[in-house]
Order: C-alpha cells, then structure tokens, then sequence
C-alpha cells in the first residue's frame, strides 16, 4: 500500500493560517502614521498601541498551550481564527487611543493560541525525523507573510483609507476558518484522509513513542517539569529575544525607514520586503539543515542548540553596525542578515519542546510564547519610549544586540535537550 501523504497537507494549512496571523498584525505597522495623523496619536501613545498586541497575546499563548493539549487544536485554532478576524474588523472602526488599543489586545488575544495550536498538531502528525523540516515549512508563514505584507498593505493603503485596508483584511481571514474545521482532525488516526501505510510511518519512525494521548490526559507535575527544566528555560529566554527582533522590525522597521531616511509609504513596503524574504529562505533551510544533522549525528545538541546559539550571534554582530551608520545600503544590509540570522533557529526552537516533552508540547510552547508575547508588548512600548526622549533609534538597535549575546551565552550554558528529555 503507498502510503498517503496527507500530513503535508496539515501543514499548508498551518503554513496558511500563519500567513492570515502575520499580515493582519503587522498591517498596523504601516497604517500607524496616518492613524497618527487622523487619531492625534503621539509618538509614545503609537509605541503603546503597538505594544498592546503583546498583552492581549500574553494572556492566551500560555492558556493557548493547555486548551490545545485539553481539546486539540482543531477547536482552539477554529475559535481563535474567528476571534481575531472580528479584532481586524474593529480596529477598522476605531474612533481613538482607547478603541484602536483595545482592539490591538483583542487581536493578540486572539491570536495567542496560534502557535501552541501548531506545536501540538506536529507533535501528533510528524514523525520525530520530520518535525523540524514541519515546523519550518509551517512557520516560513511568518517572513513570507511579513514580506508580500509590506507590498499589499501599502497598496490597499495608497488605493483606500486605512479604515478600508483593515475592512478588506477582515474578509480575508475568514475565509481559511471552514476549511480548516472540515479538513482537519486532533490526530491522524481520526482523518479519513490517512490511510494505514501513512499512519504506520507517523508512528513507526519513533517505536519507543507510544500514540499521542487524548487531549485531555492527565500529566502529574506538569508544570513544574516545564519550569525547573534547564533546557526548556534557555529556550524560553533565547525565543524572547529572538521575539524581541521580530517585533522591533514588524513594528518599527517601516516608521525607521520612513523618519531616518525620508522613504515614501510605496518605498517603504518594498524595501522591507527584502530582509523577510532572506528571513523565509534561511528559516526554511535551516529547518531542513536541524533534521538533517539529527538524522546524521542523533545529537539534539548539535541539531538544535548550536543552531540557535549560532544564528543569535550573527544577529548580534549584524545589528551594531546598523545603530551607528547613516547610509541607506550599510542598514539595509545589517537589517536583513540581523532578520535572517534571529529568524533562522525559529524550527529549532518549536521542535526542541517537541523533542523534550512530545506529550505536553503545545503546553510547552505555550509557556515560550508566554515570553515571547512579553517580547512583543516591551520591543515597540520601549523604542517609543526612546524615540520621545531621544529621537534616535541608535539605543534600541544596541539593547538588541546586548539581548542576542546574552542569549548565546543562556543557549551554550544550559540548552542540553539530549540530557533534559522527559
């Protein structure tokens, strides 16, 4: 019998919806000029609307986790794409600070259940020799979605107001939600889409690995496993700074462009098209590249930590010299291998909670988006603040930098996951 390949398909449609989820929160990026114009906002108050995603997304990743391990991701992923679609159609209706920020906390309310949603539906349609090259084709989503974002918001912004460019977000991200609810089960072995051949690959690569549990099994000590664990807190920290970039540049990379180098909106979404695109070809190689020296070496650490630590120092290094120059090329260039390099390990982090604690991964990575989400409301809150008090961007690009040495040090100390798995 030849066996089916339906888990591929699992994952376009995880590689889809991630799509929907970037656009829609980036979109704001380039809109927040002319909301600032039209609202009254200043300079802290936009930095503060921007961050609002990351406590509305704080509250739900880590609950995200558990409601994905306790009703699967179908569900969880079905309520929440229909939540932050309404969240996209309000922020069209915003009259001011107070509407626009809460509809910012409705959206990352909305969306924090994605990614434990996408954690869990790998840890059960994967086999253990595929789940990195999984994840980076799913989460390649993200750099796409930030890449073509750019072009296709500035356009609905040059062709309509903001007000309609959000209008026309919110039909588009409703349209995934049904397919989805038809096409995918919690597990597998549930989808009459998998034949045997299929499901005996998805299970057999890994024997030891008993089937996945029902989602809501009980597991004694589960949190204080996934909190006193060494590994799985060195990822913790080095994901928040690795969130920390994402969102600096998701949020801050249009206004950077437009106030330091005079660029016009058209211009300004073509020229951040470039660092997301390199971003999404070394997410996707480097993905393939962790399951490959897993297969070759059967060594977590080398597959996985030294990814991460490695692709964190070039971002390090790449940024400085963008916080001192004042030519366009010198900063683009630094800007893309710095987005490149802190997006690259984005496979490796996902895969080392499957890896350490398959049973409970969603939960696990609830727990690092957790400190991710808190990247996301700190990045644009604090360059703000900066911007207000000193006008210059010079200060965030060097506390980048100091984050992402700090993380290689955090990943080459603790991150051992071959010694740490449950």
């Amino acid at each position: 019998m030849v066996a089916t390949r339906y888990r591929w398909f699992v994952i376009f449609l995880l590689f889809a919806i991630t799509v929907v989820n970037y656009v829609d929160r980036a979109a704001i990026s380039y809109a927040i000029p002319a909301m600032e114009r039209d609202l009254g906002l200043s300079p802290a108050a936009a930095g503060t609307i921007l961050g609002a995603f990351g406590v509305g997304y704080a509250l739900t990743t880590l609950l995200g986790g558990f409601a994905v391990d306790r009703y699967g991701a179908r569900l969880v992923l079905t309520l929440a794409a229909m939540l932050w679609s309404l969240s996209i159609g309000a922020t069209a209706l915003a009259t001011g600070f107070a509407s626009l920020y809460a509809a910012r906390v409705l959206l990352g309310v909305s969306e924090g259940p994605n990614f434990p949603a996408l954690t869990g539906a790998v840890s059960r349609w994967l086999a253990p020799e595929e789940r990195a090259t999984a994840l980076g084709n799913a989460l390649v989503a993200v750099p796409i979605a930030l890449a073509i974002g750019g072009p296709i918001v500035t356009q609905l912004l040059a062709l309509l107001d903001w007000r309609a460019a959000f209008g026309v977000l919110f039909l588009l991200s409703v349209l995934w939600v049904p397919l989805w609810w038809l096409c995918f089960r919690n597990r597998p072995e549930e989808s009459r889409f998998v034949n045997a051949a299929e499901l005996a690959h998805i299970r057999a690569a890994d024997p030891a690995r008993p089937a996945p549990p029902t989602p809501d099994a009980p597991r004694e000590g589960l949190m204080r496993l996934l909190l006193r664990n060494p590994t799985l807190l060195a990822n913790y920290w080095a994901f928040f700074v690795f969130g920390y970039f994402l969102f600096f540049f998701m949020s801050w990379l249009p206004s950077y462009l437009e106030q330091v180098y005079g660029l016009n909106l058209k211009a300004v979404g073509l020229f951040t098209v470039l660092p997301w695109l390199a971003a999404a070809v070394v997410l996707w190689a480097m993905g393939r590249w962790s399951d490959h020296l897993m297969k070759t070496t059967g060594r977590l650490r080398v597959a996985r930590s030294y990814l991460i630590a490695g692709s964190q120092l070039v971002a390090a290094l790449a940024i400085v010299p963008v916080a001192f120059t004042d030519n366009l090329t010198v900063a683009l260039v630094g800007i893309t291998i710095a987005v490149a390099a802190s997006m690259g390990s984005n496979a490796a982090y996902y895969a080392v909670n499957v890896d350490v604690v398959p049973e409970r991964a969603a939960t696990a990575l609830g727990i690092m988006d957790f400190a991710f989400a808190l990247a996301g409301f700190l990045a644009p809150a604090i360059t703000g603040w900066v911007l207000s008090l000193r006008g210059s961007f010079t200060d965030g690009f060097i506390l980048m930098a100091c984050l992402a040495l700090s993380s290689v040090v955090v990943v080459l100390a603790f991150h051992h996951p071959d010694r740490h798995r449950a």
